[in-house]
């Protein structure tokens, strides 16, 4: 907007306020809706060229006085209104404990230069305010009861005129603050007295041993007992929670259904029935808090399924997983609706994610210390990973293990992060039931109106230490003053109906009562053997809580690898050459990029003779989703590939359109997805992993842009993929496609650390592999996406022989055979004259072949999987050559990396003759930096394992 003296507004206002003065007139000239209407009118009749005073002027103030005065009260007004909408959180009384809210100078009109009595000669209207009195000072005042009153409002970060514009009108309506009625009041009463009962009962019975105990934000469970009932009323058929420790316990009790009986077994060191009966008999299981849980669940208002995930010590890694289970839960349900509507009738909201609703728990200290929480939050809105909406619940006890707020984050809030993801935040005390409640209802309608995200910040404290064998008055004395003499909230809520009459002394103390008893009950059985391995037992009684629960136990799933996993992945010729050409086809008059027109041409033309890599990849997942197998591929440029090889994704040179063939193959094929992930490895690979727990028959890729990437999401890896079996018999198909190999690139960008994968690998848990030529990988695809038992992929992929002239296979090898776990050269010398026998693994064996002479009896051997390791295969090979004097293993990484010293045993152990190892001595790093100095070690390597 051009400045100008005609400007009736910025001419009134006095230099303090000029330039919000033009501000407001600059975002009501751009944005119209965002200021009250009246201010709007007022605005652009001056940007018009109204002299100050005129008639015209006059009607823009529908009848008020046009002075210059009163334009400034109503800027200045305006100002004040905009600050309670941005500031008034900081006055809000959040600390349950006491401590005061810091306030903002902003929220007061001596600030902004105008005093009550000006802003009581002001009418409301001319602030847009009118349904909050009349006049300003009446509006200001309701507005300080709104926005700095039981619930701290975070939107001014929010950048949709839309849903700022809805939370606004929604928050100053007042429609979610409604005292509860006396039944929902006496309901919420007797869930506390549940929440806080069980907790006591395991503290006195079990002194010392840990819980993690919900105590200081027992409103957690009513919260969710609120946002379960208000998903099932509009049409959710899942709920997916995903939380650390703090609360787990009560948490399976009362939201999921398990029963005090399966919680105390495992107290008495008993191993309950029914909780972990999925796991193989060779498991370790996880400790009580820590374990997941899945359970079908009647609720007032409909039956809804509720899993709690599986989750390790890594506090906020579950953040992605859960998300990536709610991602392929809710495109079942969209499946199943696409494929049976018709006849059933279902309605299922997918656009917003009705169907799933997705919970996540986090401890404050770390939401704002664990970067995995910023890289799951940047998922909620991209197109291949979000979930239609996630509940954030922030458990705030306003204290880490022994650390302050102070020294463990520079941010007011412990849910500020969630400001750059432009997710609206609730700041509520969680010792104010009813403004709980209200918090949730707001958050959950504008989830369902928006299908985006809600932060609600649950503050409390922390009764007993981190957990309860720590004492936490070594480092918070104070604190914990406080709270030794603070009344619990179920206290406080009993304390408040008996003064509204909803309840009498008796009465409350009677559902402590009742509770108690059932949980005296509970131990005696479990004490005497009768019911200690039930896992279901009573549900709640007379607790009046939105949720009944009834509890059915599933079946185990889980399969174990043997002889009759074997399948036939060879495709038949006449369908692998019309699979090429549908991988190969796009509409006439589609313009590609001539230079990839001209590749994918010649490659299609090359089928016979000249298979490379991603052609037979590409081939293997045509195959795969013309049998009904669905794909899921993702990771940094994923689509095109890292390497320039893939091109999945075909774009329009003149239109920008984009073509998938692979979504085109015939018209019953099963989904195939491919997504260009963020720049994230951790919570991509975390959501994969999710996903594919879930969506069990869909063959899910992960692929790291370089294999070192996969360093990042180390935790996903050892606490999850590679363990997740055996503590929690949770089931995964997931391929971890990582670049690997020695081409002179620099330390990091050689090695996938191939030896921590076989370091973790143990009881069958992982596959993995280093396979060397293209339909090697195209069976090992098939057999991965077709065999029963289901377990983690791990592939070294190349780079360089991505297009190296000799790692080619031709169309007979698909057609044919199977992947093989030990491979031999084409061309060995004579069995009966080889006296060594070179073992290796992987892209070396192109560079000892593709050398012109070689040590008189020397053979070469490939491991294409080196876990489970193939002893019966190798024992084979070995046996074809009787005479053999020496074996060797070679490898490009360094000794204490890549697969020696994992399988350096079992090379031992099935060979006559002690194996040794040829490759780079011990090092620090991966590889060499200067290419002349890889070269010169490489050739090295390759010149003695030859014996030249």
């Amino acid at each position: 907007m051009t400045k100008s003296k005609q400007d009736p507004l910025l001419s009134a206002a006095d230099g303090y306020n000029a330039g919000y003065a033009e501000q407001m007139a600059e975002r009501a000239l751009r944005e119209r809706g965002l200021i009250p209407p009246s201010l709007v009118d007022m605005l652009e009749s001056g940007a018009a060229g109204v002299a100050p005073g005129s008639a015209a002027a006059g009607a823009g103030l529908a009848g008020a006085a046009a002075s210059e005065d009163r334009l400034r009260l109503a800027a200045v007004a305006g100002a004040l209104v905009e600050d309670y909408r941005a500031q008034g959180h900081l006055d809000v009384q959040l600390d349950p404990l006491g401590s005061p809210p810091p306030g903002h100078p902003s929220l007061k009109p001596e600030f902004h230069g105008i005093s009550e009595q000006e802003l009581g000669s002001l009418p409301a209207a001319a602030i847009g305010l009118e349904r909050h009195g009349s006049s300003a000072l009446d509006a200001i005042h309701s507005l300080r009861g709104v926005y700095c009153g039981p619930i701290g409002y975070e939107l001014d970060h929010m950048e949709n005129p839309a849903q700022w514009d809805w939370l606004v009108d929604y928050i100053e309506s007042g429609r979610h603050r409604r005292a509860l009625a006396p039944e929902r009041a006496r309901q919420l009463l007797a869930r506390l007295s549940e929440v806080e009962g069980m907790e006591r009962f395991l503290h006195r019975s079990y002194l010392g041993q840990k819980r993690f105990s919900i105590e200081g934000l027992d409103m957690m469970i009513p919260l969710l007992d609120e946002a379960i009932r208000l998903a099932v009323s509009g049409g959710t058929q899942r709920v997916l929670i995903g939380m650390a420790h703090r609360g787990r316990l009560n948490v399976l009790a009362h939201i999921i259904g398990r029963s005090y009986e399966a919680i105390m077994a495992e107290f008495e060191g008993q191993v309950a029935r029914g909780l972990q009966t999925t796991l193989p008999e060779t498991a370790s299981g996880d400790v009580k808090y820590h374990i997941g849980a899945r359970e079908r669940v009647a609720t007032s208002v409909g039956d809804v399924e509720i899993s709690l995930a599986p989750n390790p010590s890594h506090l906020e890694h579950v953040n992605p997983v859960l998300e990536g289970m709610a991602r392929a839960t809710r495109e079942q349900i969209a499946g199943r609706v696409a494929g049976h509507q018709a006849e059933e009738g279902a309605v299922v909201d997918v656009v917003h994610g009705t169907a799933v609703l997705p919970i996540l728990i986090h401890g404050d200290s770390a939401f704002a210390g664990q970067g995995v929480v910023a890289e799951t939050l940047n998922l909620c809105r991209l197109p291949g990973y979000e979930t239609g909406g996630t509940l954030h619940i922030v458990a705030n006890n306003q204290l880490g293990f022994t650390t302050d707020p102070a020294d463990s984050r520079s941010t007011r809030y412990a849910s500020d992060l969630a400001l750059a993801f432009r997710i609206p935040i609730f700041h509520v005390n969680a010792d104010d039931p009813e403004a709980c409640v209200a918090a949730m209802q707001l958050g959950m309608d504008y989830r369902t109106e928006f299908g985006e995200d809600i932060v609600i910040d649950l503050v409390g404290y922390r009764r007993y230490g981190h957990n309860e064998g720590d004492e936490p008055g070594y480092t918070q004395p104070l604190m914990y003053q406080k709270i030794n003499s603070h009344p619990t909230v179920r206290e406080q809520w009993a304390e408040t109906l008996v003064s509204r009459g909803v309840v009498t002394e008796e009465q409350a103390s009677g559902m402590v009562d009742k509770v108690a008893e059932r949980l005296v009950r509970a131990r005696v059985s479990v004490k005497e053997g009768s019911s200690a391995g039930s896992a279901s037992g009573d549900p709640a009684e007379g607790t009046g809580a939105p949720v009944e629960r009834r509890l059915r136990r599933r079946p185990s799933t889980l399969t174990e690898e043997g002889p009759a996993d074997r399948v036939e992945t060879a495709v038949p010729r006449e369908r692998i050459e019309r699979l090429n050409d549908g991988i190969h086809a796009w509409p006439e008059g589609f313009h590609l990029f001539q230079k990839l027109d001209r590749q994918l041409t010649r490659r299609k033309e090359q089928f016979e003779e000249n298979i490379d890599w991603a052609h037979a990849e590409t081939l293997a997942f045509a195959s795969l989703l013309t049998e009904g197998v669905p794909i899921r591929l993702s990771g940094e440029d994923s689509e095109r590939a890292t390497f320039s090889q893939r091109h999945l994704v075909l774009h329009d040179t003149e239109t920008g359109e984009r073509l998938t063939p692979l979504q085109h193959l015939s018209p019953d094929q099963a989904p195939f997805q491919v997504w260009n992930s963020p720049l994230s490895e951790v919570a991509v690979l975390g959501f994969e992993y999710g996903y594919s727990t879930v969506a069990t028959e869909t063959l899910v890729l992960w692929e790291a842009q370089f294999g070192d990437f996969a360093n990042v999401a180390q935790a996903i890896t050892d606490q999850f993929i590679v363990a997740g079996r055996s503590k929690w018999g949770q089931e995964s198909r997931l391929v971890l496609l990582l670049p690997h190999g020695h081409e002179g690139q620099g330390p990091e960008h050689s090695s996938a650390r191939l030896e921590r994968f076989l370091d973790l690998a143990a009881q069958d848990n992982i596959r993995v592999v280093n396979c060397t030529t293209p339909a090697q990988y195209f069976h090992l695809l098939r057999l991965q996406a077709l065999r029963k038992a289901h377990r983690p992929l791990v592939v070294m992929t190349p780079k360089s022989l991505l297009r190296h002239p000799a790692a080619r296979s031709v169309a007979a090898d698909l057609s044919s055979g199977e992947f093989r776990r030990v491979f031999r050269e084409t061309d060995p010398p004579p069995a009966e004259e080889v006296r060594r026998l070179l073992l290796c693994s992987g892209k070396v064996f192109y560079d000892l072949i593709g050398q012109d002479s070689r040590a008189e009896g020397t053979a070469i051997t490939r491991l294409e999987q080196l876990y489970p390791f193939p002893e019966e295969d190798l024992l084979a090979e070995l046996a074809a050559y009787p005479d053999l004097t020496e074996v060797v293993w070679v490898q490009e990484e360094p000794a204490n990396m890549g697969a020696w010293r994992s399988i350096a045993h079992r090379l031992n152990a099935v060979a006559d003759v002690p194996v040794r190892y040829i490759g780079r001595p011990d090092r620090a790093s991966p590889a060499e930096g200067y290419a002349a100095a890889h070269a010169r070690e490489q050739q090295r390597i390759v010149t003695e394992a030859l014996g030249l």
